[in-house]
């Protein structure tokens, strides 16, 4: 009976973006939906965008191990970065009606700057969309039996489907039926689970003080991880094309900030759930916490819960992945037709040829992501790895393109490419400082020594 209601879970998911394909008739409308959303899709679809693998699995795991501060990164820096996105870039970039974040790019500092930063934006999204796989190929192992890679396999083709046919239209409807689905089950897991414990306060009396330790120590190394664990998604992915191709698909600049905000509290208070959920866990079936802490909810339901609420809990599951996973998979597509393959072809594409080269990148990068899967598994780590590259080469070149009237094309490519750089070196040397840290430092310094020499010397890179 479980089977059957994933199954036919996955099936209702895949009609839905069938339907939603209907609206597809142009680029724009597969890439933003037109531009159209009202709050409530708007809102839920930010919601989504990171509520999946790394939230229920990987920080529900990570907070078993290490506590609060183990899970600074997700949700606490993803709530930030939707805050952050609202209050100072939401309303700047609606208004500039792009169809990516590299148009931004090209409009503020020119082609040959889109095209670097094409580079920059596109990759990192492997290692996200991969973490993604690895989450619904986890499920299905615990639920089915079968092999990890088989169900990434298979979560692969259904996710890419109706991203592929349906595009932002099908992304942001199926959000909403998932976000639902999202909040119920693990609400409803939540209180049976609490319920079974004794009540809330049976279950926190017995978690250990540390559990909730959340500042860090008056130490300069753990001030610095402390810093860079919110940075990591917090400013990290304000630079990336999935929170904008979600912020830019609302119907109006209005809806565009007041989704940031609402998808803000909906993530930092629902996101919670899993930790709670994941303490219930420890306290009923601490054999379970032993091992692989990311498998601990899962089998916990599958092997103690009543089928309602394994229906509900690997519902939500499945809901909460998938809604990120499609966007993972649009965004990169986006970047690269519209932003790499478009400039190389001297614009030589109409828009309908346009929408089937992106559609082709989907197929392209889902392919790629779910290799990766296959070889890896732990799925906190793939998704810190997603974002820091994104965080040093774009951070940068996008906050003060939007803030600093002399930024300008030196500037942005010293940013990008020192930024990397700095980056790797701390990266692969045994350095006390977070590597993410340094290199983010360096490419503001290089964004405004290099903006500054191009103004003054007339020299571009």
């Amino acid at each position: 009976m479980l089977l059957a209601s994933i199954l036919g879970y996955l099936l209702l998911t895949i009609f839905i973006g069938y339907w939603a394909s209907r609206k597809v008739k142009t680029s724009g409308d597969f890439m933003l939906a037109g531009r159209s959303l009202p709050m409530v899709l708007s809102a839920s679809a930010l919601f989504a965008t990171w509520f999946g693998s790394e939230t229920v699995f990987g920080a529900s795991s990570e907070f078993l191990k290490g506590g609060l501060y183990s899970v600074i990164e997700d949700p606490f820096g993803a709530a930030l970065c939707l805050l952050l996105f609202g209050l100072f870039y939401a309303r700047k970039l609606y208004s500039m009606n792009l169809l990516t974040l590299g148009d931004f790019f090209e409009v503020r500092f020119g082609k040959r700057t889109e095209l670097i930063t094409s580079i920059f934006l596109a990759p990192p999204y492997v290692g996200y969309i991969a973490a993604q796989l690895v989450a619904m190929g986890l499920i299905l192992n615990v639920v089915t039996g079968l092999e990890v890679w088989q169900g990434v396999v298979a979560s692969a083709f259904v996710v890419t489907f109706y991203t592929y046919i349906g595009g932002m239209w099908a992304i942001s409807i199926t959000d909403f039926v998932q976000s639902v689905v999202i909040v119920v089950g693990l609400l409803v897991v939540a209180v049976l689970l609490a319920h079974q414990a004794g009540g809330v306060a049976s279950v926190l009396t017995e978690v250990h003080p540390d559990t909730f330790h959340f500042f860090p120590k008056f130490e300069t190394r753990d001030i610095l991880l402390w810093l860079s664990a919110w940075s990591v998604l917090g400013l990290g992915s304000i630079p990336s094309q999935d929170v904008f191709q979600r912020v830019m698909s609302s119907g109006s600049e209005k809806i565009a900030v007041r989704s940031c905000f609402i998808a803000a509290g909906m993530y930092l208070t629902i996101a919670i759930l899993p930790l709670f959920i994941s303490l219930c866990a420890k306290h009923l079936y601490p054999q379970l916490a032993v091992g692989d802490t990311q498998l601990a909810l899962p089998n916990m339901v599958l092997m103690h819960a009543s089928l309602p609420v394994q229906i509900l809990f690997f519902g939500s599951l499945l809901s909460a992945i998938m809604s990120t996973t499609s966007s993972a998979i649009l965004a990169p597509a986006a970047i690269f037709s519209e932003n790499l393959i478009k400039p190389l072809a001297k614009e030589r594409f109409n828009d309908r040829q346009l929408l089937n080269i992106t559609r082709i990148c989907v197929l392209t990068f889902a392919i790629i992501a779910t290799a990766m899967a296959c070889l890896r598994s732990n799925i906190y780590e793939l998704v810190g790895e997603s974002s820091v590259l994104s965080l040093v080469s774009l951070f940068a070149p996008l906050t003060l393109g939007l803030y600093w009237k002399k930024a300008n094309s030196t500037g942005a490519v010293l940013a990008m490419v020192l930024g990397t750089a700095t980056w790797a070196v701390f990266e692969f040397t045994d350095g006390a400082c977070p590597s993410l840290l340094p290199a983010t430092l360096v490419s503001f310094v290089a964004m405004i020594v290099g903006s500054l020499i191009q103004e003054r010397t007339g020299l571009k890179i």
